[in-house]
């Protein structure tokens, strides 16, 4: 794709939804020449990938947000999606402004706490000073307790100790093993030592009862939280939650309610149409594929709505989505220039990783080589 394709004037696209998955549907689209409106509720676009950085490291949060404005000119409209009619094809705004569709990519993402997440109506500016709040409030404590062992929780955790290793972090998971279920076994297990090695102390198996009481991101001194299965109160100067997860299903969940799985996401089909409807595509957490939720697999799902999209309005024949086969880089903190899991696909050989303080994008293995730590 690339060259600008003439299609009917009936033919525009409403995407809903500017992460990782939106982001790309809306190059493509913009690349063709295919008349698209993208929606997000902040005016920036997320490198959530780096947001738990932005979370210790002052400065940081700015090389994470990029204004979609700037990118996508009045194909970006900033907002909040309250509905769809599907009747009528319209997308409906919180601001009761409705948008036309003739083909509609779903890509509302996954939905959790901050730091992790940040999902609400906000600017750029806005949301960089709530990361750069968070980093002035790690600053001023001495003990900081990461709840949710997830990745986002391992990661977090690993941030703390790198840029702070004479604070003292304890992690709290309710789960025995670390990270993502969709991860092998030796993996979250290195990841364990990884974090024992560092310092960080674990308490794995146990819930945090009070957690709801608790106040977060904000430090406060001598918090105490209380576990479900001892009796062992954990005093802390800072809480930061990284556990629930969800998919962010509130946008279509009355019109599509009978195609939603029992996690929220849309069931679609080899092509990503949600089940029973030729035009509305459904990409990234809120697709119910099989398979880790990863950045670059989003992109690749969005790039194949796009194409599918073209070639629905261009009489081609639709393409299948094919995840390939994926692995694993992994390195915790900085200590080797990269502070994230990342997600490697073998064969389409792009990666999105935090390289030192830059996001890097690697288009082969020799420039990602280029890149990776000695």
């Amino acid at each position: 794709m690339g060259s600008q394709l003439s299609v009917d004037e009936s033919v525009k696209v409403v995407i809903i939804g500017g992460g990782f998955a939106g982001k790309a549907a809306a190059c493509d689209l913009k690349s063709n020449g295919i008349p698209f409106v993208l929606v997000d509720m902040k005016d920036a676009f997320h490198h959530n990938v780096g947001a738990l950085r932005a979370s210790v490291e002052s400065g940081f949060a700015r090389k994470t947000f990029i204004s979609f404005e700037e990118s996508f000119h009045d194909n970006f409209k900033q907002g909040k999606v309250v509905g769809i009619n599907l009747e009528t094809q319209h997308v409906l705004l919180e601001s009761n402004e409705e948008l036309h569709f003739s083909h509609l990519i779903i890509a509302t993402g996954s939905d959790g706490p901050f730091p992790g997440k940040f999902n609400q109506i906000s600017s750029r500016e806005a949301a960089i000073q709530q990361y750069e709040d968070l980093v002035n409030e790690v600053k001023k404590a001495k003990h900081v307790v990461v709840v949710g062992g997830g990745s986002a929780g391992v990661e977090m955790a690993a941030e703390l100790k790198t840029d702070y290793p004479e604070k003292e972090i304890t992690l709290i998971h309710s789960k025995v093993a670390l990270a993502d279920v969709d991860l092998e076994p030796k993996v979250r297990q290195a990841l364990k030592e990884i974090l024992l090695k560092k310092g960080v102390k674990l308490v794995l198996g146990q819930r945090v009862s009070n957690l709801e009481e608790l106040k977060m991101n904000k430090a406060c001194e001598n918090t105490e939280l209380h576990l479900d299965k001892d009796p062992e109160v954990i005093k802390a100067d800072l809480v930061i939650c990284c556990t629930g997860l969800k998919v962010n299903s509130a946008c279509y969940g009355t019109a599509l309610g009978d195609k939603m799985g029992n996690d929220g996401s849309l069931r679609v089909n080899e092509f990503l149409q949600v089940d029973g409807h030729t035009n509305i595509y459904a990409v990234g957490d809120c697709a119910n594929l099989t398979g880790p939720k990863m950045a670059y697999l989003a992109g690749v799902q969005a790039n194949l709505a796009v194409t599918n999209i073209i070639n629905s309005v261009t009489g081609k024949c639709l393409k299948p989505y094919k995840s390939g086969s994926l692995t694993m880089l992994i390195s915790l903190g900085r200590d080797n220039g990269v502070g994230q899991i990342n997600g490697c696909y073998v064969g389409g050989f792009v990666v999105t990783k935090i390289k030192s303080k830059d996001i890097f994008v690697g288009k082969s293995w020799k420039e990602m080589g280029q890149h990776m730590p000695q």
